[in-house]
């Protein structure tokens, strides 16, 4: 069973790294599976203990803007701006990759997603490493991310040696991702908007989610927890002719009196801060069903969305 550990055993999970292994490390946004991004044998580990497809890239996680350098053929005045702006944050870049990360951390694409972590610990664990360390979520593939030590410990405790505590994650759900390999497109919504980026660069980002896979979190079905997700608007929850189900959960921004239900935040940003938390709680109570209301405003609106509509699928 994997071990939890402190920020002050962090060298710990430093040698770890550095001996090919994986290991449990927190972010702002979710948990992640790290492993050296260079190392081909430990990148196979983080697909083995996730199930996850061979061809599904991992995020490569760095200490600084100035170490991008390392990894792609050119950090574009584009990707100059986005970091001086959003890194160290939740926005992951895709950009023409050199030839130092290992293809089994790219799906064997030319491409390299990279992010600085904001979250202390991650970034501090960066900085020691002295290298890249790819990291996926820290969860079974498909499955809902993890948001705190003891989540990754419930999906992965048997498959990992080490944890990393952070305590929960402020932000909740992955990263934005935007390829920068052409015209500016978001892959997938996240901590940071399409608009925050369009103000940043002078463009109109372009809108990439749907269509082939070509990022984490692209696929049709993801982010999913044990029970049925129906999605709700709050007009058809509150409506006196409808009735909830006695064994059926209840996620929505308003009180519900029901025995299982969650009130919500109407704000995105903190709708988001809880969401995997809560499915989760619902799994561990075996809820077969959740009745879900989105958010209605905020910058992060479109990343709960396409959350639920994927928790959904």
């Amino acid at each position: 069973m994997a071990k939890i550990i402190t920020e002050q055993e962090l060298d710990v999970a430093v040698q770890a790294l550095t001996d090919g292994e994986v290991v449990g490390i927190p972010t702002e946004t979710v948990y992640g599976l790290g492993a050296d991004a260079t190392n081909p044998d430990a990148i196979n580990k983080i697909f083995e203990a996730k199930n996850r497809p061979a061809d599904h890239p991992l995020i490569v996680h760095i200490a600084s803007a100035e170490k991008a350098p390392l990894w792609v053929r050119d950090f574009s005045p584009a990707a100059v701006a986005l970091a001086e702006a959003f890194w160290p944050g939740p926005l992951t870049m895709i950009l023409a990759k050199n030839g130092r990360v290992c293809d089994e951390a790219v799906g064997g694409k030319t491409t390299i997603a990279l992010r600085v972590p904001s979250h202390p610990i991650a970034l501090k664990l960066c900085e020691e490493f002295d290298g890249g360390i790819a990291a996926p979520s820290a969860n079974k593939f498909g499955k809902v991310s993890p948001t705190t030590a003891t989540h990754v410990a419930d999906d992965l405790g048997d498959d990992i040696g080490f944890i990393l505590d952070g305590g929960k994650c402020d932000v909740g759900v992955e990263s934005t991702i935007i390829d920068l390999t052409s015209v500016p497109t978001i892959l997938r919504p996240g901590g940071v908007s399409a608009a925050e980026i369009s103000k940043v660069l002078g463009v109109e980002v372009e809108d990439g989610t749907s269509g082939e896979s070509r990022a984490p979190g692209m696929m049709k079905s993801h982010y999913s927890p044990e029970a049925k997700i129906k999605i709700l608007t709050l007009e058809e929850l509150t409506a006196e002719d409808f009735e909830i189900p006695e064994t059926s959960g209840v996620i929505a921004p308003v009180n519900v009196d029901h025995p299982l239900s969650w009130t919500m935040p109407t704000d995105a940003a903190g709708y988001a801060s809880s969401i995997y938390s809560i499915f989760r709680e619902a799994d561990y109570r075996k809820v077969p069903e959740l009745l879900v209301v989105p958010p209605s405003e905020g910058d992060m609106l479109d990343a709960v969305l396409d959350r639920l509509d994927k928790a959904a699928s």
